[in-house]
């Protein structure tokens, strides 16, 4: 199989240039064309030469595919499914601005699975596939059609980002240059649920906003939601966050899954106050969108505005995410799962 061209950064583009006998600004003019314009070819790349064209194309791949297959909601959230090698498959959601339909975020995913077996996500019932490459993550955001819409974009899907950190900087590096995306930092969020050592590294590699998901301030009950509590502790975490000068611009949230009758209680308002104490931060509050075997539901809306309400008379910044999607497999990992399980079927 050809080498993928796509997901390559500048500096690697241009080791490739030298490789081959091409002049180094060749590796440029591939990053605009790849990460800037719309050509799929390298036949279309019309300011290289007939010659360079030819050598690219016999040793390389440009790796840009669109989608496999889309469901759109009735509030225009729209969940891509991609094909990834033979028969794995990942999800990226566009969600449009509820106020402003010419402006929109995209969730992308950073793995075919998860590791990490939160026991209220669908992905994680898939287990661990593979991580994805820089270049089969950018491509969400490439063959997204959506793409000038585009002004935000959240590693929230498929997967742990930070368990696929090189490649999951090495796709922050291509949004954010000059010579890829020129995406803004304050643009892009990156959500964990807290492997520290990566998390370090990104607190001071990266300048994106994090995102860390918590779920409970006790450490039984998020153990029990979230097997991770047991090797990187929700106190180390926080431990590690306080020890940066984030600044007044970049931004540290916290994920909040609602579940009835489990972490909804005011006892648990106080406890999150407490731990949280000291952290310029916000809490983004998520209702639970059911899954298939799941014993979790979500609280009622009384419940979860007393809940919101709560938490921002202790001076906590909260809000509450609007759930989209809810005709279309809302919860992360569904469309996949749904799909792998097909492909299992007929393959059987």
């Amino acid at each position: 199989m050809k080498e993928v061209l796509l997901g390559k950064s500048l500096s690697q583009l241009q080791l490739i240039c030298t490789k081959l006998d091409l002049p180094k600004f060749t590796a440029r003019q591939l990053a605009e064309w790849m990460y800037k314009k719309d050509v799929t070819t390298f036949a279309d790349m019309s300011n290289l030469s007939k010659n360079t064209r030819e050598v690219l194309s016999e040793k390389y791949d440009l790796g840009i595919w669109p989608h496999h297959k889309v469901s759109v909601s009735k509030d225009g959230t729209k969940k891509y499914l991609f094909k990834v090698g033979e028969s794995k498959y990942i999800e990226a959601a566009f969600i449009p601005d509820i106020s402003e339909r010419e402006r929109g975020t995209l969730c992308v995913s950073s793995q075919v699975g998860c590791r990490m077996g939160c026991r209220f996500c669908a992905t994680a019932m898939q287990g661990f596939q593979a991580n994805l490459t820089a270049g089969e993550i950018i491509n969400q955001v490439r063959s997204l059609p959506e793409r000038e819409k585009l002004t935000n974009i959240v590693y929230m899907g498929m997967g742990e980002p930070l368990d696929n950190f090189q490649n999951v900087m090495q796709s922050l590096e291509i949004l954010t240059s000059d010579w890829g995306f020129s995406m803004s930092l304050r643009r892009i969020t990156v959500s964990t649920i807290g492997i520290i050592g990566n998390m370090t590294k990104f607190l001071e590699q990266s300048q994106c906003h994090l995102a860390v998901s918590l779920h409970s301030p006790f450490d039984e009950e998020r153990r029990m939601l979230m097997p991770v509590q047991n090797n990187h502790p929700i106190d180390e975490v926080l431990k590690v966050i306080r020890s940066f000068d984030l600044g007044r611009q970049r931004r540290v949230s916290f994920e909040y899954i609602l579940f009835k009758d489990l972490n909804d209680s005011k006892r648990h308002v106080n406890q999150l106050a407490r731990i949280l104490n000291g952290i310029r931060c916000r809490i983004n509050l998520i209702r639970f969108h059911p899954i298939p075997g799941s014993p979790y539901f979500s609280p009622d809306e009384e419940t979860i505005t007393e809940f919101m309400n709560a938490l921002k008379n202790k001076g906590i910044v909260t809000t509450l995410r609007a759930s989209r999607g809810q005709d279309i497999e809302a919860a992360c990992g569904l469309l996949s799962t749904k799909q792998l399980v097909k492909t299992r079927a007929k393959s059987a």
